[in-house]
């Protein structure tokens, strides 16, 4: 099997992008993981990048220049597939140009509720009985993408926004593996 060359777009703590690692370790994930980009040299997901030895990089999108280089890097590395994993900024035209069909989100709803953000205090509020995660992909419009895959929890009466993002994110790490190995069956 022809492993795909991919990036994963982080913001934060990296928690999604340390199961894709563990996942793209096995012997039939679809994927190997060959960058890391972070909008942020804070982000703590940029441990797991030199634990396991990926080339990162810092995208700082408001920079045209370091963008420009950021593309040239990722057409160089022949990237097939970008992952967003708590990216918490908006790709460029450029970006959705050059990789169109080939970039995915992982997004703590049930697509199309709560796009966007504060997504567990909308939920809450709203009172519904029943949320999850979808994988996407992504396009020019926010969290509209056709989606490839939903897992779905039960909210308890007791959840609250702390208790409701750790159970989704459990099974984040379950559904992001699960929809890159759908996307090439």
């Amino acid at each position: 099997m022809v492993r795909k060359k991919t990036c994963v777009f982080i913001s934060g703590t990296g928690t999604n992008l340390k199961a894709l690692i563990k996942s793209s370790r096995e012997y039939n994930f679809p994927i190997n993981i060959s960058c890391i980009i972070s909008s942020s040299k804070k982000a703590n997901g940029l441990n797991y990048a030199k634990i396991y030895k990926i080339p990162y990089y810092i995208l700082n999108i408001n920079n045209q220049l370091n963008v420009e280089s950021i593309l040239l890097m990722l057409r160089e590395n022949n990237i097939s597939l970008i992952c967003l994993a708590g990216y918490m900024r908006i790709l460029g035209k450029k970006f959705f140009n050059k990789f169109s069909g080939k970039i995915i989100n992982i997004h703590p709803s049930l697509l199309p509720k709560y796009k966007g953000l504060d997504t567990f205090k909308r939920v809450l509020k709203s009172k519904d009985k029943i949320t999850g995660c979808t994988v996407h992909y992504v396009t020019d419009k926010l969290d509209s993408g056709k989606r490839i895959l939903q897992k779905k929890i039960f909210i308890n009466s007791n959840d609250n926004e702390k208790t409701l993002k750790a159970k989704i994110q459990k099974v984040e790490y379950k559904a992001y593996t699960e929809a890159v190995i759908r996307m090439y069956k």
